[in-house]
């Protein structure tokens, strides 16, 4: 197993994090107590005075015969009446009396969130307010004996600590045990202590804790030990330097602070106070014989058995939570982008001697550049269309706009950082495990986390949910979920709803990336640091969970910051004022949620994700608020949290000051860009969004709008070639159709297909590829600088230059390698005929614009690089020039139609549609322009023919409306001649 870094300078100010506090201890006060005596009084008047005046008065509520038929004999009187009423009262006063009894159980045994009495809400809270203010006192005492709750159970009952229960309850009753526990830290810290070492205790002080078993969502560690039992979480080292490489019970040993097993014994420092602390050798009447044996016999392996080490191993603090998953050995030399198993000679972004200045927030964020990437790509696909259908001649948008400036060093850093690989494996592992456990009638396990190593995917659980369903297997131990790349390579698409919606990147620990599960958290979770530090990390997480695709429905509400990125995904980032409408909209939509799950049988949105409303309900919401909230707010919005996780809410909360109330898990974003969690366990090289990063994706987002700026983007190709006798090529490459390059010979050996390949990327962005997207899209897992060099000389060699001596393969400026305009390829041809016909010479002369169209239309000979080897050309991907193709050419088509019918010569309009309908057959305007051309040769039986191939065509979805319609017009029988024909 990989060890985890050892803290950097910046990691001193980790432990500042304490145990989440809701509010902060105070001392009794009058009022407190005359409000318990007042709750006291409620209590017996409701329970006792209530009962004993309805028997005395009215005596019990059942009758003396059971006679149905009889009562329903009788006329209703007003004896009738009064009696009906009467069992009216008993059954609420039993129902309160439940209340009462559930809210005590919860507040005395620490099981985190009270059950629900059914139909009971006011009754309820009632009860819970009463009990909380008659217990506000009672914990005072409870905390001077903290083994008080676990009276007359044994050692091994797995009680769980009062911090640890304070953390998960909610309301008034986690500010009850929270003032409990912080009241026994207080004492334990008025005891003088100095820092303990084996030589300076004695043997009557040594005291040992047993790790308890996970219990809910709570599992041990050694801070949350060391700040019960030492009064400081900092002090862990001290209980990890008595225990390091101690054999336990189970014959493991201790090898680093964070990993930590229930059932192991800690040696504790002479100091340590606490209930559920075993002192030897004394007698121990409450623990069993067995754990007194465990406990004696690992006493013995403690003189000598371990050295004083500094204290600076381990991780920086012990891990509630999160654990690093154990590792298998990678298949070759270590890949930074941890969802792309790297082959022989693979170079990380980090390890790539030179980064050509692009931004490596996003080089070494691949699912989140995977994410953008995709989402951008989409986006300027949707204004292909809008622009397409939005008339012929003079439409907006047909050429997106060439990125420049920092727009263009983020978009070639998507194109290098990027892991589509990885998000589509995630996706579909996620959702065939979701799958698997639905046939099987099981329900979804609440996942903490999820860690990305060497290819693998590894599930961190809550707590251990049985064997997990074929290819998943056991990991370390019972809380881990694993599935090997190669198996996850087997899955295909399901029809399921996506389980861990509200999974996202935090950044990377020992080569192994972790995406926590901020959907599941038991309450906030904070985030301390800069301000823009915080931004960064705020921007990162809303972009990514935007734009990924394992996030089905994701809403994700911005407070404070963001509003600029909602032009990334307008459906899924809302953008709000202020803390107070972000508290109004919670609300109610946490009433929606409960009263839901309560109508739907669930309880929790886990279960309804895997049942038959899985598409229709249980959608994730994640807030992000970085605007630090008042205490009030802070606590309305702890409130809140208690139950989030149950109903797939999340809530990111930032804070200047590192004390947030109510946060269940807290985190800090250092300068350095490391992300701290002690609790957890966790520092990570934090996956950041910077402020300018973030700036130039919204600008690339926003410029693929059509509708973007006053005219919207021009209709201009980027690259204009001459097509007179005068301007021959030197090169000619064909790429409409199958791949041909006239004016080269073909190299020789094996890297003939990667040379082909690496042109064809050049020629399709004539404004220049940057060296890292060149050899990224070649070498998706990874190359060595030598390796891309050696190609880039051979290409070069291969292009070689024009008569003046000029190479024809160069480096501009910005160091991107670019094309001489002697190098041309068959869509640059058809771009510039199109653009002279329409724009240009063709306009004011009908004899240029029909020679320029036709000559346009017989260049194209099919799809883009049609016949392709299989597994290359995989950047293609991320192009948008697949759809552009198809509606160039279909423009080109409709032009040289209308040119036609212009002179009334359907044939030949209907010839010019044929030949774009190849290229672009499903473009509805092709379909409507040919039954008009058809339909001006008045021949209703061609016209039927044509009809019967269109639906053909159309396949199960039907003809398309505008289509429909169209034919209802030209040939209203064309449905009974279509269904007569056959």
């Amino acid at each position: 197993m990989p060890r985890r870094r050892s803290p950097s300078p910046s990691s001193s100010t980790a432990p500042r994090n304490r145990t989440p506090q809701p509010v902060r201890v105070r001392r009794r006060t009058f009022g407190d107590f005359v409000k318990a005596f007042l709750a006291f009084v409620a209590l017996a008047v409701l329970l006792v005075g209530v009962p004993v005046a309805l028997a005395m008065t009215a005596g019990w509520p059942f009758p003396e015969t059971f006679e149905p038929m009889e009562w329903l004999k009788q006329d209703i009187s007003v004896s009738t009446f009064l009696s009906i009423l009467t069992f009216v009262v008993w059954l609420a006063w039993a129902q309160f009396t439940a209340c009462v009894l559930v809210e005590m159980k919860a507040a005395l045994s620490g099981v985190g969130v009270p059950g629900r009495v059914p139909g009971a809400g006011p009754s309820q809270l009632l009860a819970r307010q009463l009990v909380a203010a008659l217990l506000l006192v009672g914990a005072t005492a409870a905390s001077f004996t903290p083994s008080l709750a676990q009276l007359g159970q044994t050692y091994d009952d797995n009680q769980r600590p009062t911090v640890a229960a304070a953390q998960q309850t909610p309301g008034l009753f986690a500010q009850q045990q929270e003032q409990a526990a912080g009241t026994a830290a207080a004492v334990a810290e008025q005891a003088s202590h100095t820092e303990a070492t084996p030589a300076a205790k004695k043997q009557g002080d040594t005291k040992f804790y047993r790790i308890q078993p996970p219990e809910g969502r709570h599992h041990d560690s050694l801070w949350e030990i060391a700040e019960r039992h030492l009064g400081d979480g900092r002090r862990y080292k001290e209980i990890f330097e008595l225990n390091k490489d101690r054999v336990q019970p189970d014959g493991s040993r201790l090898s680093e602070a964070s990993l930590i097993r229930p059932g192991w014994i800690m040696e504790m420092p002479g100091d340590a106070r606490g209930g559920d602390l075993v002192e030897m050798p004394d007698d121990a009447p409450e623990v069993s014989p067995e754990v007194r044996q465990q406990i004696s016999d690992y006493a013995r392996t403690g003189d000598g058995a371990h050295e004083q080490g500094s204290g600076d191993e381990g991780s920086g603090g012990g891990t509630a939570h999160v654990d690093l998953p154990q590792q298998r050995p990678a298949p070759g030399t270590g890949h930074a982008d941890l969802q792309r198993p790297a082959p022989d000679q693979v170079a990380t972004p980090a390890q790539d001697s030179s980064s050509f200045g692009l931004p490596e927030a996003l080089l070494t964020a691949p699912l989140l550049a995977a994410g953008l990437l995709g989402a951008l790509g989409h986006r300027r696909r949707q204004a292909l269309w809008q622009s397409a259908f939005a008339g012929i001649g003079g439409r907006r948008g047909m050429e997106p706009p060439t990125p420049a400036g920092d727009a263009l060093d983020v978009q070639d850093a998507l194109l290098v950082g990027a892991d589509p690989e990885g998000v589509r494996l995630l996706d579909r592992s996620l959702r065939g495990l979701a799958a698997s456990l639905a046939a099987e009638s099981r329900p979804l396990p609440t996942v903490y986390a999820a860690w990305m190593s060497n290819g693998d995917l590894h599930l961190q659980l809550a707590q251990p949910s049985g064997k997990p369903p074929s290819p998943w297997q056991l990991g370390q131990d019972q809380t881990f979920w694993m599935l090997a790349r190669a198996d996850a390579e087997t899955y295909e698409d399901v029809d399921t709803a996506a389980p861990y919606p509200g999974l996202v990147s935090l950044g990377t620990m020992d080569d192994s990336r972790l995406l926590l599960n901020l959907e599941s958290v038991p309450g906030i979770v904070s985030l301390s640091g800069r301000e823009e530090d915080r931004a960064a990390v705020f921007a990162s997480v809303a972009a990514e969970l935007a734009t990924n695709g394992w996030s089905d429905r994701m809403t994700i509400t911005l407070v404070g910051f963001g509003e600029d990125l909602t032009a990334l995904a307008p459906s899924r980032l809302r953008h709000l004022d202020g803390i107070e409408a972000l508290i109004e909209t919670m609300e109610a939509e946490t009433r929606q949620r409960r009263g839901a799950l309560g109508a739907a049988g669930h309880d929790s949105v886990l279960t309804g994700r895997t049942g038959p409303a899985q598409h229709t309900r249980w959608a994730p919401h994640l807030v992000l608020l970085a605007a630090e909230p008042s205490p009030e707010d802070a606590m309305t919005l702890a409130e809140l949290a208690a139950d989030a996780s149950r109903l797939g809410i999340g809530y990111l909360v930032g804070t200047g000051s590192g004390d947030l109330p109510g946060a269940a898990w807290e985190m800090e974003i250092t300068g350095e860009g490391r992300l701290l969690a002690p609790l957890l366990g966790l520092e990570l090289d934090a996956q950041l969004l910077p402020a300018a990063e973030r700036r130039a994706v919204v600008e690339l987002f926003t410029d693929a709008d059509p509708e973007h700026g006053p005219d919207g983007p021009g209709t201009t190709p980027p690259f204009l070639v001459d097509i007179s006798e005068q301007g021959r090529p030197a090169v000619y490459a064909r790429l409409v159709g199958p791949y041909e390059i006239i004016g080269l010979e073909t190299p020789d050996g094996e890297r003939s297909a990667l040379l082909h390949e690496a042109l064809a990327l050049l020629l399709l962005h004539r404004e220049g590829v940057h060296p890292r997207v060149l050899s990224s899209a070649l070498w998706p897992r990874g190359v060595t600088d030598d390796v891309r060099e050696a190609l880039l000389d051979r290409l070069r060699d291969w292009l070689g230059t024009d008569p003046d001596g000029t190479p024809r393969l160069r480096t501009d400026d910005a160091g991107r390698l670019t094309l001489a305009k002697s190098v041309v390829s068959d869509l640059d041809v058809l771009r510039s005929l199109y653009h002279e016909a329409t724009q240009g010479r063709g306009v004011d002369s009908r004899a240029v614009r029909g020679r320029l169209l036709t000559d346009a239309l017989v260049l194209v000979r099919g799809p883009l690089l049609a016949g392709r080897p299989e597994g290359r050309y995989r950047w293609l991907t991320h192009e948008i020039v697949d759809a552009q193709l198809p509606l160039l050419v279909a423009d080109t088509g409709l032009a040289l139609a209308e040119f036609h019918m212009e002179k009334n010569r359907a044939e030949k309009a209907i010839e010019a549609l044929n030949a774009a309908l190849r290229t672009a057959p499903s473009d509805e305007r092709l379909w409507n322009e040919l039954l008009r051309a058809t339909h001006a040769l008045d021949d209703p039986e061609r016209l039927t023919a044509l009809a019967s191939d269109l639906l053909t065509r159309s396949g199960a979805r039907g003809l398309p409306p505008r289509t429909e319609a169209l034919l209802d017009e030209l040939l209203p029988t064309w449905r009974d001649a279509v269904a007569a024909a056959g």
